[in-house]
């Protein structure tokens, strides 16, 4: 937590570098506008689009001007498209981590900023605690505290689903590995994160839900309960989805 002359106040913080984002995505789309009103006076092959995206600029700056980020100003694919090739600091998801004492460690997070996606409140010590304890000692400790999980895994949990990310696994009797993929990747395409021969033979992703698989017990038990299907390569894989691979190639 930032101490800034000799006040200690994280929702300020947040604010003061919040506006320095703002400052500093400005000043580029600034830049940037400067540049196309002196390309888009001239008859070119490109002028069509960047009188697109002047519009945009234009209309980005205005937002950043009333302190909105670049992102609330978007408003399609090609702009987005735009937007992210100037890697604009405003336009990335924010999520604001609060380190609290432990007395409000099981309390909801002191504030929550407008601009951000969340705000988890953790005790920095107590996770560390947390993270040198014996698995099987973790549930009490955590209940102690009133706590159903580290707040590490809140906060995974929270990033992923503002970057739009999940994971899927896959098993064999030596290994469990957990792939990280984009929401609403089809099978065939979280096939080719593992190999590309595996996507280029696709036939079907055997797949069992995990809490399937967890409350069957194993996956002869699961497959006895009709858990496990048979999904086709346009299938839409979902967080915790176990699949193996069927392929042919």
């Amino acid at each position: 937590m930032v101490q800034y002359r000799d006040r200690i106040n994280p929702k300020a913080d947040v604010d003061e570098l919040h506006s320095e984002l703002i400052f500093a995505d400005l000043e580029q789309v600034m830049t940037r506008i400067e540049k196309l009103e002196k390309s888009t006076q001239k008859p070119t092959k490109t002028r069509d689009a960047e009188l697109r995206e002047l519009a945009m600029m234009q209309r980005v700056k205005d937002a950043l001007e009333k302190e909105h980020p670049v992102s609330g100003a978007i408003q399609n694919e090609e702009e987005r498209g735009i937007a992210g090739s100037f890697g604009f600091l405003t336009l990335k998801p924010v999520i604001v981590v609060v380190n609290v004492g432990e007395d409000d460690v099981a309390k909801p997070a002191p504030f929550n900023h407008e601009h951000a996606r969340a705000t988890i409140a953790l005790a920095a010590e107590i996770e560390a605690e947390i993270s040198q304890l014996e698995e099987s000692d973790r549930p009490t400790f955590l209940a102690d505290l009133g706590l159903a999980e580290p707040a590490r895994t809140r906060l995974i949990t929270t990033c992923y689903e503002a970057v739009g990310l999940l994971s899927f696994l896959t098993c064999g009797e030596d290994e469990v590995r957990a792939w990280t993929i984009f929401k609403d990747t089809e099978a065939v395409e979280a096939a080719g994160k593992i190999h590309s021969d595996i996507q280029r033979g696709f036939i079907r992703a055997e797949t069992v839900a995990f809490d399937d698989l967890k409350s069957a017990g194993d996956m002869r038990a699961a497959k006895a309960a009709n858990k496990v299907r048979l999904e086709p390569k346009h299938y839409i894989v979902k967080d915790g989805d176990i699949i193996n691979f069927r392929f042919n190639v």
